[in-house]
């Protein structure tokens, strides 16, 4: 999964129009503008379509957790340069909130089945015995699990 289509997945989760999507990132102090932001989520094929780096990324996540959690006092987390699929998940989770529970029930409604051991090696040190890389498809399953969570509790 490419920073674009999470970019552009959470855009639709979370129902945000090409200006709320700004509103996140101004909110970090990100120096940006919608149509910038606007071609991060464009489709691939599109011709203003443009990559979103991990830094651009975690900027965004960063102000996710601000917008949905609260903003905390105190100096703000600085946008990491490289983001691996754990970090994504890690700041998701914290953005939504979620419980191991939770973790495990948005993992099933993607029909990917783990044990609360299994889900919390993701969230553990890379040096760790313990530690398991989050795979593409297990961030995948995440997303698609939000998604149908979010869009029945819409309903």
């Amino acid at each position: 999964m490419t920073n674009n289509e999470l970019l552009h997945k959470l855009k639709q989760i979370l129902d945000y129009d090409d200006q709320q999507m700004l509103d996140v990132f101004t909110a970090t102090d990100f120096a940006t503008d919608i149509e910038q932001v606007s071609g991060w989520v464009k489709s691939h094929g599109d011709a203003t379509h443009s990559k979103v780096e991990d830094k651009i990324l975690a900027t965004f996540l960063n102000g996710l957790i601000n917008q949905l959690r609260g903003k905390k006092d105190g100096p703000q987390p600085v946008a990491e340069d490289e983001l691996s699929h754990n970090a994504k998940l890690m700041k998701l989770k914290i953005a939504f909130n979620l419980q191991g529970d939770e973790l495990l029930e948005l993992f099933e409604l993607a029909e990917l089945s783990f044990s609360k051991h299994e889900v919390s090696a993701f969230f553990r040190k890379p040096g760790s015995k313990h530690f398991r890389p989050c795979k593409d498809d297990t961030l995948r399953a995440f997303i698609t699990g939000l998604a149908v969570k979010r869009n029945s509790a819409a309903i």
